[in-house]
């Protein structure tokens, strides 16, 4: 009997380690990337500060969404969005993309208060765009999941406006 006990145990340790790096690599397989699910293939920016040194550098505008993870149409329009080609293609190639799970302390990127979801771009010269708005006159900045005609609309008007005014 002592002779099968250390080899019991080792059995056991190995089963045992196993089943952990397995759990461990199972967590490792998603990790939070900046996207939060708005688009993985998209390069985020983490800050807004560093979303504006990079439109002003880089000559794009500055999208911003404004969102938070329990609320319902969050959820909905990321989705959306998500799963929107065109969307996904010019921001991953047009603009400086940054979602926010937090108010900023510029309250130019609340305009007309501060609600969720809400986009507002932000032009290369830094000036919070609020002539690009969605179809709703009580919320100006949001956007549903049958907005997203509205959306690329808004975006290409984002894009236009920086070549005729700059």
């Amino acid at each position: 009997i002592m002779l099968h006990s250390p080899l019991a145990l080792s059995l056991l340790l190995i089963a045992v380690s196993s089943n952990l790096a397995m759990a461990i690599k199972k967590e490792k397989r998603a990790p939070q990337t900046l996207s939060r699910g708005w688009g993985d293939d998209i390069t985020w920016v983490q800050t807004y500060e560093e979303g504006l040194y990079q439109a002003k550098k880089s000559n794009k505008p500055l999208m911003v969404i404004h969102h938070l993870e329990d609320c319902q149409y969050c959820q909905a329009l990321k989705k959306a969005f998500a799963e929107n080609e065109e969307i996904q293609e010019m921001a991953q190639n047009n603009f400086i993309m940054l979602n926010l799970m937090h108010e900023t302390t510029d309250k130019n990127l609340s305009p007309d208060g501060q609600y969720v979801p809400r986009i507002i771009f932000v032009d290369p010269s830094l000036t919070v765009r609020a002539d690009i708005t969605g179809r709703y006159s009580n919320r100006l900045y949001t956007y549903e999941p049958q907005d997203m005609p509205f959306l690329i609309e808004n975006m290409k008007k984002a894009l236009r406006l920086i070549q005729t005014e700059l």
